[in-house]
C-alpha cells in the first residue's frame, strides 16, 4: 500500500506538471483548478504514504537515505500547492511538479529502509532539525523554480517573441515576488535547521561533517539571496540568476557527498 500511494503521489505530480503545460499545445491557459486538484491529490497520497510508512515502521520518515528524499519530495509539493492556492498562478508547478516527483521516485527505487532514530528528547531535537532544514530547501526551490522562470520569460520579452511562454507564464513581478517571499522563507528554515544541528552536534558530541558541510553551505546560498533583497537592493535579474545558480550548486553538493559513501550522510 506504501508503494501504490507513492506511486499514484508521482503520477498526480506529473500529470499536474503536463496539464500545466497545456498552453504549449495550444493557445489557451492553463486550467488552473485542474492543475491544483491533481497537485492536492498528490500531496494527499504522498501524506498517506508517509503515515502508513510511519505506523509500519515505528519511526518518523526522516531518517534513511529513502525515507528522507521521500519527505523531501512531499515539503517540496506542498509548499508548491500552498503557493500556488495563493497565487492562483499555476505556472510554477511545471518546473516543481517534476522537482517533487524526482526525488519521491528515487527513494522508492533505493528502498524506503529507516534508519536509526535516537530516543526521547534526543530524536525530537533531531526530528525539529531534519524538518526545519526540509521546509528551507523547499522554499529555496521554490525561490529558484520562480527565478528561472524570470529569466526565461524576461528573454522572450527582450526578443519580442509572444508564445506560449508569454501566455502561460505570470508577470515578471509576480515571479519576482515568489522568489523573494520564498527566500526569505528559505533563510528561516535553514537557519532554525542549521542552528538545532550545532547545537545537536555540541550537546550530544556527535558531528557529521558532510552533512554539516552541505548543511552550511545551503544556508550561506540562500543567506546570500536574503541578505542581498533585503539589505542589499538586489534588482529581480540579478536574485534570480543568483538563486537558480546556487540552488543547482547546493544540488550538486548533495550528490557528490552521496556518491563519497554510505558514511557521507547519516541523515542526509
Amino acid at each position: 500500500m506504501i508503494a501504490i500511494a507513492h506511486f499514484v503521489a508521482i503520477s498526480l505530480y506529473i500529470g499536474a506538471a503536463a496539464l500545466a503545460a497545456t498552453p504549449f499545445a495550444r493557445p489557451v491557459g492553463a486550467p488552473v483548478r485542474g492543475v491544483i486538484a491533481l497537485l492536492a491529490g498528490g500531496v494527499l497520497m504522498h501524506a498517506l504514504a508517509l503515515v502508513l510508512f510511519a505506523r509500519a515502521v515505528g519511526a518518523v520518515p526522516l531518517t534513511g537515505l529513502g525515507p528522507a528524499l521521500s519527505f523531501a519530495g512531499f515539503v517540496l509539493a506542498a509548499t508548491l500547492l500552498t503557493v500556488e492556492l495563493l497565487a492562483q498562478e499555476v505556472s510554477l508547478t511545471l518546473v516543481a511538479g517534476p522537482l517533487a516527483a524526482l526525488p519521491t521516485t528515487f527513494a522508492n527505487v533505493i528502498g524506503l529502509t529507516p534508519g536509526a532514530e535516537p530516543p526521547g528528547v534526543r530524536g525530537i531535537w533531531l526530528f525539529a532539525h531534519i524538518a526545519l532544514s526540509f521546509v528551507g530547501i523547499a522554499a529555496f526551490a521554490t525561490a529558484a523554480a520562480a527565478g528561472t522562470m524570470y529569466l526565461i520569460e524576461r528573454r522572450e520579452l527582450k526578443s519580442r517573441r509572444f508564445g506560449a511562454i508569454f501566455r502561460f507564464f505570470p508577470p515578471l513581478a509576480t515571479l519576482d515576488r515568489v522568489n523573494h517571499v520564498a527566500a526569505i522563507a528559505g533563510w528561516l528554515g535553514l537557519t532554525l535547521g542549521v542552528v538545532l544541528a550545532g547545537a545537536y552536534s555540541i550537546a550530544y558530541r556527535e558531528m557529521n561533517l558532510p552533512q554539516l558541510m552541505w548543511g552550511t553551505g545551503a544556508w550561506v546560498a540562500v543567506s546570500g539571496i536574503a541578505i542581498g533583497r533585503v539589505i542589499g537592493g538586489w534588482q529581480a535579474r540579478r536574485a534570480a540568476v543568483y538563486s537558480s545558480i546556487t540552488f543547482i550548486a547546493i544540488l550538486v553538493l548533495y550528490v557528490a557527498i552521496r556518491v563519497a559513501g554510505p558514511a557521507a550522510g547519516k541523515f542526509l
